[in-house]
Protein backbone atom coordinates (compact mmCIF):
# COMPACT_ATOMS: atom_id res chain seq x y z
CA UNK A 1 0.00 0.00 0.00
CA UNK A 2 1.57 3.34 -0.86
CA UNK A 3 2.97 5.86 2.09
CA UNK A 4 0.84 8.63 3.01
CA UNK A 5 1.52 11.68 0.53
CA UNK A 6 4.33 14.00 1.35
CA UNK A 7 3.70 17.58 1.85
CA UNK A 8 4.59 18.38 -1.75
CA UNK A 9 1.49 16.26 -2.92
CA UNK A 10 -0.70 17.37 -0.02
CA UNK A 11 0.17 21.22 -1.28
CA UNK A 12 -0.55 20.41 -4.94
CA UNK A 13 -3.76 18.57 -4.22
CA UNK A 14 -4.90 21.52 -1.65
CA UNK A 15 -3.89 24.55 -4.36
CA UNK A 16 -5.54 22.82 -7.51
CA UNK A 17 -8.92 21.86 -5.19
CA UNK A 18 -8.84 26.07 -4.53
CA UNK A 19 -7.93 26.51 -8.30
CA UNK A 20 -10.97 25.06 -9.43
CA UNK A 21 -13.15 28.27 -10.12
CA UNK A 22 -10.43 29.32 -12.07
CA UNK A 23 -10.89 26.33 -14.55
CA UNK A 24 -13.71 27.60 -16.46
CA UNK A 25 -11.58 30.57 -17.43
CA UNK A 26 -8.75 28.37 -18.49
CA UNK A 27 -11.26 26.47 -20.60
CA UNK A 28 -13.00 29.08 -22.54
CA UNK A 29 -9.65 30.31 -23.39
CA UNK A 30 -8.39 27.26 -24.87
CA UNK A 31 -11.57 26.77 -26.47
CA UNK A 32 -10.58 30.02 -28.38
CA UNK A 33 -7.20 28.77 -29.23
CA UNK A 34 -8.89 25.72 -30.87
CA UNK A 35 -7.50 22.92 -28.24
CA UNK A 36 -10.57 21.60 -26.75
CA UNK A 37 -13.81 20.43 -28.50
CA UNK A 38 -16.79 22.31 -27.32
CA UNK A 39 -19.41 19.62 -27.77
CA UNK A 40 -17.28 18.09 -25.43
CA UNK A 41 -15.60 19.77 -22.89
CA UNK A 42 -17.94 18.40 -20.04
CA UNK A 43 -15.56 15.88 -20.62
CA UNK A 44 -12.83 17.57 -19.06
CA UNK A 45 -14.60 18.04 -15.67
CA UNK A 46 -14.76 14.40 -15.24
CA UNK A 47 -18.55 14.38 -16.57
CA UNK A 48 -18.86 11.68 -19.41
CA UNK A 49 -20.65 11.50 -22.64
CA UNK A 50 -20.78 8.16 -23.41
CA UNK A 51 -22.54 4.94 -21.32
CA UNK A 52 -20.49 2.75 -19.66
CA UNK A 53 -20.75 -0.72 -20.27
CA UNK A 54 -21.38 -3.41 -18.32
CA UNK A 55 -18.81 -5.82 -17.20
CA UNK A 56 -15.01 -5.53 -16.61
CA UNK A 57 -13.37 -1.93 -18.40
CA UNK A 58 -9.64 -0.86 -18.75
CA UNK A 59 -8.80 2.05 -18.80
CA UNK A 60 -5.61 3.12 -21.10
CA UNK A 61 -4.39 6.57 -20.81
CA UNK A 62 -2.04 8.24 -23.35
CA UNK A 63 -1.23 12.06 -23.46
CA UNK A 64 -1.59 12.25 -27.43
CA UNK A 65 -1.30 10.94 -30.94
CA UNK A 66 1.82 8.99 -29.97
CA UNK A 67 1.18 7.35 -26.96
CA UNK A 68 -2.14 6.51 -28.25
CA UNK A 69 -0.56 5.38 -31.16
CA UNK A 70 1.55 2.96 -29.77
CA UNK A 71 -0.98 1.17 -27.38
CA UNK A 72 -2.99 0.31 -30.90
CA UNK A 73 -2.19 -3.13 -31.35
CA UNK A 74 -2.29 -3.67 -27.29
CA UNK A 75 -5.68 -2.42 -27.47
CA UNK A 76 -6.42 -4.75 -30.30
CA UNK A 77 -5.42 -8.19 -28.23
CA UNK A 78 -7.21 -7.07 -25.22
CA UNK A 79 -10.41 -6.52 -27.48
CA UNK A 80 -9.93 -10.22 -28.26
CA UNK A 81 -10.24 -11.11 -24.92
CA UNK A 82 -13.75 -9.66 -24.51
CA UNK A 83 -12.66 -6.44 -21.93
CA UNK A 84 -14.35 -3.59 -23.07
CA UNK A 85 -11.83 -0.21 -23.14
CA UNK A 86 -11.83 3.08 -21.92
CA UNK A 87 -9.47 5.28 -23.87
CA UNK A 88 -8.67 8.80 -22.33
CA UNK A 89 -6.27 11.26 -24.14
CA UNK A 90 -5.88 15.25 -23.91
CA UNK A 91 -5.76 16.61 -26.96
CA UNK A 92 -8.42 17.17 -30.34
CA UNK A 93 -6.18 15.91 -32.65
CA UNK A 94 -5.69 11.99 -30.99
CA UNK A 95 -9.60 12.23 -30.39
CA UNK A 96 -9.72 13.09 -34.12
CA UNK A 97 -7.23 9.54 -34.82
CA UNK A 98 -9.26 7.72 -32.13
CA UNK A 99 -12.01 8.33 -34.08
CA UNK A 100 -10.49 7.54 -37.41
CA UNK A 101 -8.54 4.72 -36.21
CA UNK A 102 -10.49 2.70 -33.78
CA UNK A 103 -13.30 0.43 -33.73
CA UNK A 104 -16.47 2.14 -32.08
CA UNK A 105 -16.58 0.05 -29.15
CA UNK A 106 -13.55 1.96 -27.95
CA UNK A 107 -14.78 4.14 -25.64
CA UNK A 108 -12.72 7.22 -25.84
CA UNK A 109 -13.40 10.70 -23.79
CA UNK A 110 -10.92 13.81 -22.58
CA UNK A 111 -9.17 13.01 -19.66
CA UNK A 112 -10.20 15.22 -16.91
CA UNK A 113 -8.55 18.33 -15.88
CA UNK A 114 -6.62 17.47 -12.54
CA UNK A 115 -8.36 18.85 -10.19
CA UNK A 116 -9.87 16.69 -7.13
CA UNK A 117 -13.55 16.93 -8.00
CA UNK A 118 -13.45 16.45 -11.47
CA UNK A 119 -10.90 13.26 -10.99
CA UNK A 120 -13.31 12.07 -8.32
CA UNK A 121 -16.22 12.10 -10.91
CA UNK A 122 -14.53 10.62 -13.77
CA UNK A 123 -13.88 7.54 -11.55
CA UNK A 124 -16.72 6.78 -10.14
CA UNK A 125 -18.33 6.68 -12.93
CA UNK A 126 -16.27 4.59 -14.88
CA UNK A 127 -14.84 2.75 -11.97
CA UNK A 128 -12.03 1.11 -14.70
CA UNK A 129 -10.94 -2.46 -13.09
CA UNK A 130 -7.48 -1.94 -14.61
CA UNK A 131 -5.70 1.42 -14.99
CA UNK A 132 -3.00 1.47 -18.30
CA UNK A 133 -0.84 4.55 -18.54
CA UNK A 134 1.45 5.29 -21.28
CA UNK A 135 4.86 6.35 -21.35
CA UNK A 136 5.01 9.59 -18.55
CA UNK A 137 1.92 11.19 -18.65
CA UNK A 138 1.94 11.15 -14.46
CA UNK A 139 -1.08 13.91 -13.29
CA UNK A 140 -0.89 13.31 -9.61
CA UNK A 141 -4.95 14.16 -8.42
CA UNK A 142 -5.43 11.57 -11.16
CA UNK A 143 -2.72 9.14 -10.33
CA UNK A 144 -3.34 9.35 -6.25
CA UNK A 145 -7.04 9.43 -6.68
CA UNK A 146 -6.98 5.90 -8.88
CA UNK A 147 -4.24 4.31 -6.03
CA UNK A 148 -6.82 5.49 -2.91
CA UNK A 149 -9.57 3.28 -5.10
CA UNK A 150 -7.32 0.20 -5.04
CA UNK A 151 -7.67 -0.05 -8.73
CA UNK A 152 -4.68 -1.77 -10.27
CA UNK A 153 -2.00 0.59 -12.14
CA UNK A 154 1.09 -0.27 -14.46
CA UNK A 155 2.55 2.19 -16.18
CA UNK A 156 3.39 0.79 -20.00
CA UNK A 157 6.07 1.74 -22.62
CA UNK A 158 7.72 3.75 -20.14
CA UNK A 159 10.57 6.22 -20.98
CA UNK A 160 12.37 8.99 -19.18
CA UNK A 161 14.56 11.06 -21.62
CA UNK A 162 17.80 12.43 -20.76
CA UNK A 163 16.33 16.03 -20.43
CA UNK A 164 13.16 14.98 -18.27
CA UNK A 165 15.34 12.44 -15.76
CA UNK A 166 17.25 15.50 -14.13
CA UNK A 167 14.06 17.93 -13.80
CA UNK A 168 12.39 14.78 -11.80
CA UNK A 169 15.60 13.45 -9.86
CA UNK A 170 14.80 17.34 -8.28
CA UNK A 171 11.84 16.14 -6.95
CA UNK A 172 12.76 12.74 -6.36
CA UNK A 173 10.24 12.04 -3.29
CA UNK A 174 7.45 13.37 -4.77
CA UNK A 175 7.78 11.40 -7.62
CA UNK A 176 8.76 8.34 -5.74
CA UNK A 177 5.44 8.31 -4.13
CA UNK A 178 3.58 8.60 -7.38
CA UNK A 179 5.23 5.74 -8.79
CA UNK A 180 4.50 3.97 -5.86
CA UNK A 181 1.01 4.16 -7.09
CA UNK A 182 1.90 1.57 -9.96
CA UNK A 183 1.97 -2.25 -9.49
CA UNK A 184 4.20 -2.22 -12.41
CA UNK A 185 6.07 -0.31 -14.73
CA UNK A 186 7.67 -1.61 -17.91
CA UNK A 187 10.08 0.70 -19.68
CA UNK A 188 11.19 1.05 -23.17
CA UNK A 189 14.55 0.26 -22.62
CA UNK A 190 17.48 -0.46 -19.71
CA UNK A 191 18.29 2.92 -19.73
CA UNK A 192 15.17 4.04 -19.48
CA UNK A 193 14.53 1.25 -16.21
CA UNK A 194 16.91 2.65 -14.76
CA UNK A 195 16.27 6.19 -14.69
CA UNK A 196 12.53 5.12 -13.18
CA UNK A 197 14.39 2.79 -10.70
CA UNK A 198 16.27 5.98 -9.34
CA UNK A 199 13.42 7.65 -9.40
CA UNK A 200 11.91 5.40 -6.89
CA UNK A 201 9.52 2.94 -8.78
CA UNK A 202 9.44 0.16 -7.16
CA UNK A 203 8.76 -2.79 -9.81
CA UNK A 204 10.36 -2.00 -13.06
CA UNK A 205 10.95 -4.09 -16.22
CA UNK A 206 12.71 -3.58 -19.52
CA UNK A 207 9.78 -4.97 -22.26
CA UNK A 208 10.66 -2.67 -25.36
CA UNK A 209 9.01 -0.16 -27.22
CA UNK A 210 5.42 -0.94 -28.00
CA UNK A 211 6.04 1.41 -31.34
CA UNK A 212 8.06 -0.90 -32.94
CA UNK A 213 5.08 -3.45 -32.84
CA UNK A 214 2.78 -1.00 -34.56
CA UNK A 215 1.50 -1.86 -37.86
CA UNK A 216 2.19 0.66 -40.12
CA UNK A 217 -0.44 3.35 -40.89
CA UNK A 218 -3.34 2.52 -43.62
CA UNK A 219 -3.63 4.65 -46.58
CA UNK A 220 -6.46 5.10 -49.28
CA UNK A 221 -5.76 3.33 -52.08
CA UNK A 222 -7.52 5.00 -54.33
CA UNK A 223 -5.82 8.61 -53.07
CA UNK A 224 -2.42 6.91 -53.36
CA UNK A 225 -3.00 5.74 -56.94
CA UNK A 226 -4.50 9.49 -57.72
CA UNK A 227 -0.88 10.99 -56.09
CA UNK A 228 1.35 8.56 -57.99
CA UNK A 229 -0.64 9.09 -61.11
CA UNK A 230 0.37 12.81 -60.81
CA UNK A 231 3.77 12.58 -59.68
CA UNK A 232 5.20 9.34 -61.92
CA UNK A 233 8.66 9.65 -63.52
CA UNK A 234 9.44 12.20 -60.65
CA UNK A 235 11.63 11.87 -57.70
CA UNK A 236 10.28 12.48 -54.28
CA UNK A 237 11.14 12.91 -50.56
CA UNK A 238 9.01 13.77 -47.87
CA UNK A 239 9.80 15.89 -44.45
CA UNK A 240 7.70 14.30 -42.25
CA UNK A 241 6.00 15.93 -38.84
CA UNK A 242 8.19 18.61 -39.31
CA UNK A 243 8.27 21.18 -36.56
CA UNK A 244 9.09 25.53 -37.10
CA UNK A 245 12.78 26.35 -38.05
CA UNK A 246 13.03 23.16 -39.86
CA UNK A 247 10.78 23.77 -43.30
CA UNK A 248 13.13 26.77 -44.09
CA UNK A 249 16.03 24.25 -43.99
CA UNK A 250 14.13 22.12 -46.28
CA UNK A 251 13.56 24.90 -48.76
CA UNK A 252 17.15 25.16 -49.03
CA UNK A 253 18.03 21.76 -49.32
CA UNK A 254 15.49 21.32 -52.14
CA UNK A 255 16.59 25.13 -54.06
CA UNK A 256 20.36 23.42 -53.81
CA UNK A 257 19.55 19.83 -55.10
CA UNK A 258 16.64 20.98 -57.86
CA UNK A 259 19.23 21.49 -60.18
CA UNK A 260 20.89 18.36 -60.45
CA UNK A 261 17.32 16.27 -59.81
CA UNK A 262 15.00 18.40 -62.27
CA UNK A 263 12.25 16.44 -61.71
CA UNK A 264 12.45 17.01 -57.50
CA UNK A 265 9.45 17.10 -55.53
CA UNK A 266 9.61 18.11 -51.57
CA UNK A 267 6.88 17.11 -49.75
CA UNK A 268 6.32 18.65 -46.29
CA UNK A 269 3.88 17.13 -43.69
CA UNK A 270 4.02 19.47 -40.39
CA UNK A 271 3.83 17.76 -37.22
CA UNK A 272 1.06 20.33 -36.67
CA UNK A 273 -1.66 21.14 -39.89
CA UNK A 274 -2.68 24.12 -38.62
CA UNK A 275 0.58 25.38 -39.51
CA UNK A 276 0.11 24.45 -43.30
CA UNK A 277 -1.12 28.08 -44.57
CA UNK A 278 1.73 30.01 -43.46
CA UNK A 279 4.19 27.23 -44.25
CA UNK A 280 3.28 27.28 -47.86
CA UNK A 281 3.32 31.00 -47.59
CA UNK A 282 6.27 31.31 -46.80
CA UNK A 283 7.90 28.91 -49.62
CA UNK A 284 5.66 31.45 -52.47
CA UNK A 285 7.06 34.25 -50.62
CA UNK A 286 10.78 32.70 -51.46
CA UNK A 287 9.56 32.20 -55.19
CA UNK A 288 8.77 28.58 -55.03
CA UNK A 289 5.71 26.64 -56.53
CA UNK A 290 3.69 25.31 -54.02
CA UNK A 291 0.22 23.37 -54.20
CA UNK A 292 -1.58 22.99 -50.73
CA UNK A 293 -3.56 20.03 -49.58
CA UNK A 294 -5.66 20.64 -46.91
CA UNK A 295 -7.12 23.04 -50.28
CA UNK A 296 -8.39 20.38 -52.15
CA UNK A 297 -4.83 20.62 -54.50
CA UNK A 298 -2.73 18.26 -55.89
CA UNK A 299 0.90 18.66 -57.56
CA UNK A 300 0.90 19.08 -60.37
CA UNK A 301 4.07 18.97 -62.89
CA UNK A 302 5.29 22.67 -62.13
CA UNK A 303 4.72 21.93 -58.14
CA UNK A 304 8.14 22.12 -56.19
CA UNK A 305 6.78 21.50 -52.72
CA UNK A 306 3.32 20.07 -51.54
CA UNK A 307 2.17 20.98 -48.36
CA UNK A 308 0.67 18.22 -47.03
CA UNK A 309 -1.62 19.68 -44.04
CA UNK A 310 -4.08 16.91 -43.20
CA UNK A 311 -4.45 14.34 -40.52
CA UNK A 312 -3.51 9.98 -40.78
CA UNK A 313 -2.29 10.68 -44.36
CA UNK A 314 1.55 10.17 -43.41
CA UNK A 315 1.30 6.62 -44.83
CA UNK A 316 0.48 7.79 -48.11
CA UNK A 317 3.29 9.88 -48.63
CA UNK A 318 5.88 7.28 -46.97
CA UNK A 319 4.73 4.74 -49.50
CA UNK A 320 5.21 7.48 -51.98
CA UNK A 321 8.60 8.92 -51.32
CA UNK A 322 11.98 6.44 -50.54
CA UNK A 323 13.59 8.59 -49.13
CA UNK A 324 12.05 10.43 -45.74
CA UNK A 325 13.25 13.17 -43.58
CA UNK A 326 12.47 12.92 -39.63
CA UNK A 327 11.18 16.08 -38.50
CA UNK A 328 11.63 17.43 -35.22
CA UNK A 329 15.65 16.39 -35.31
CA UNK A 330 17.30 19.74 -37.04
CA UNK A 331 15.69 21.57 -34.40
CA UNK A 332 15.74 20.75 -30.70
CA UNK A 333 12.44 19.30 -30.11
CA UNK A 334 13.91 15.66 -29.64
CA UNK A 335 12.56 13.34 -32.92
CA UNK A 336 10.12 11.49 -34.17
CA UNK A 337 9.44 7.96 -34.55
CA UNK A 338 11.04 6.63 -37.36
CA UNK A 339 9.04 2.95 -37.47
CA UNK A 340 6.20 3.73 -39.53
CA UNK A 341 8.86 5.05 -42.10
CA UNK A 342 10.62 2.39 -42.49
CA UNK A 343 8.27 -0.39 -42.32
CA UNK A 344 6.65 0.90 -45.34
CA UNK A 345 10.32 1.07 -46.93
CA UNK A 346 11.40 4.77 -46.73
CA UNK A 347 14.89 5.70 -46.19
CA UNK A 348 15.35 7.62 -43.33
CA UNK A 349 17.39 10.68 -42.77
CA UNK A 350 17.01 12.71 -39.18
CA UNK A 351 19.02 15.39 -37.80
CA UNK A 352 21.36 15.49 -34.62
CA UNK A 353 18.34 16.08 -31.88
CA UNK A 354 16.61 12.40 -31.48
CA UNK A 355 16.67 12.07 -27.54
CA UNK A 356 13.34 10.98 -27.49
CA UNK A 357 13.54 7.79 -29.81
CA UNK A 358 17.92 7.64 -28.48
CA UNK A 359 17.79 3.66 -28.13
CA UNK A 360 16.18 3.24 -31.63
CA UNK A 361 18.27 5.89 -33.88
CA UNK A 362 21.26 4.60 -32.12
CA UNK A 363 21.02 1.09 -32.95
CA UNK A 364 19.76 2.60 -36.20
CA UNK A 365 22.79 4.36 -37.07
CA UNK A 366 24.99 1.60 -36.16
CA UNK A 367 23.19 -0.80 -38.19
CA UNK A 368 23.22 1.88 -41.58
CA UNK A 369 19.69 1.63 -41.05
CA UNK A 370 19.09 5.41 -41.19
CA UNK A 371 21.53 8.26 -42.55
CA UNK A 372 22.28 11.11 -39.52
CA UNK A 373 23.06 14.60 -40.73
CA UNK A 374 24.71 17.27 -38.12
CA UNK A 375 23.49 20.69 -39.53
CA UNK A 376 22.07 22.38 -42.17
CA UNK A 377 25.22 21.59 -44.81
CA UNK A 378 25.46 18.44 -43.98
CA UNK A 379 21.33 17.66 -44.36
CA UNK A 380 21.76 18.83 -48.20
CA UNK A 381 25.17 16.62 -48.94
CA UNK A 382 23.02 13.29 -46.79
CA UNK A 383 19.48 13.92 -48.80
CA UNK A 384 21.48 14.74 -51.81
CA UNK A 385 23.54 11.38 -51.57
CA UNK A 386 19.91 9.35 -50.66
CA UNK A 387 18.53 10.55 -53.51
CA UNK A 388 21.03 9.92 -56.27
CA UNK A 389 21.73 6.26 -54.86
CA UNK A 390 19.72 3.83 -55.48
CA UNK A 391 21.91 0.77 -54.31
CA UNK A 392 22.08 2.77 -50.80
CA UNK A 393 19.09 3.30 -50.11
CA UNK A 394 18.01 -0.28 -50.61
CA UNK A 395 20.92 -1.48 -48.22
CA UNK A 396 19.32 1.40 -45.93
CA UNK A 397 15.72 0.12 -45.67
CA UNK A 398 16.93 -3.59 -45.51
CA UNK A 399 18.91 -2.69 -42.52
CA UNK A 400 16.60 -0.91 -40.80
CA UNK A 401 13.94 -3.32 -41.35
CA UNK A 402 16.33 -5.98 -39.46
CA UNK A 403 16.87 -3.66 -36.43
CA UNK A 404 12.96 -3.16 -36.31
CA UNK A 405 12.83 -7.35 -35.89
CA UNK A 406 15.35 -7.33 -33.72
CA UNK A 407 14.08 -4.94 -31.36
CA UNK A 408 10.32 -5.88 -31.36
CA UNK A 409 8.27 -7.94 -29.21
CA UNK A 410 7.66 -5.42 -26.59
CA UNK A 411 3.89 -6.37 -27.49
CA UNK A 412 3.85 -9.62 -26.22
CA UNK A 413 6.09 -8.85 -23.15
CA UNK A 414 3.63 -6.34 -21.80
CA UNK A 415 0.68 -8.80 -22.36
CA UNK A 416 2.82 -11.31 -20.37
CA UNK A 417 3.31 -8.65 -17.77
CA UNK A 418 -0.58 -7.66 -17.60
CA UNK A 419 -1.55 -11.10 -17.63
CA UNK A 420 -2.27 -11.33 -14.15
CA UNK A 421 -4.22 -8.50 -13.89
CA UNK A 422 -6.08 -9.42 -16.76
CA UNK A 423 -6.77 -12.98 -15.53
CA UNK A 424 -8.56 -11.36 -12.21
CA UNK A 425 -10.46 -9.25 -14.52
CA UNK A 426 -11.71 -12.23 -16.52
CA UNK A 427 -12.52 -14.43 -13.13
CA UNK A 428 -14.46 -10.99 -12.28
CA UNK A 429 -16.71 -11.00 -15.32
CA UNK A 430 -17.04 -14.68 -14.54
CA UNK A 431 -18.68 -13.59 -10.82
CA UNK A 432 -15.62 -15.82 -9.86
CA UNK A 433 -13.91 -14.12 -6.74
CA UNK A 434 -10.70 -15.07 -7.02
Amino acid sequence: MPSALPITLRLYRRLSTLATPLYGAMISRRLRQGKEDPARIDERRGIPTADRPAGSLIWIHGASVGEVLAAAELIERLRALGIRILLTSGTVTAAAMVERRFPDDVIHQYVPFDVPRFVETFLEYWQPGLAIFIESDLWPNLIVATSERRIPMALINARMSPRSFPRWMRFRHTIARLLDCFDLCLAQSDLDAERFAALGSPNVMTSGNLKLDVAPPAADARKLERLKAVTQRRMIFVAASTHPGEEEIVLDAYRRLAGHFPALLGIIVPRHPKRGVAIARMLAAAGVQVALRSQDQMPSGTTEIYVADTMGELGLFYRLAPVAFMGGSLVEHGGQNPIEAIKLGAAVLHGPHVFNFSEIYETLNEAGGALATFNDEDFVKSLGYMLANPIGRQRATQAAEQVVERLGGALEKTLAALEPYLLQLRLEGEGIDA
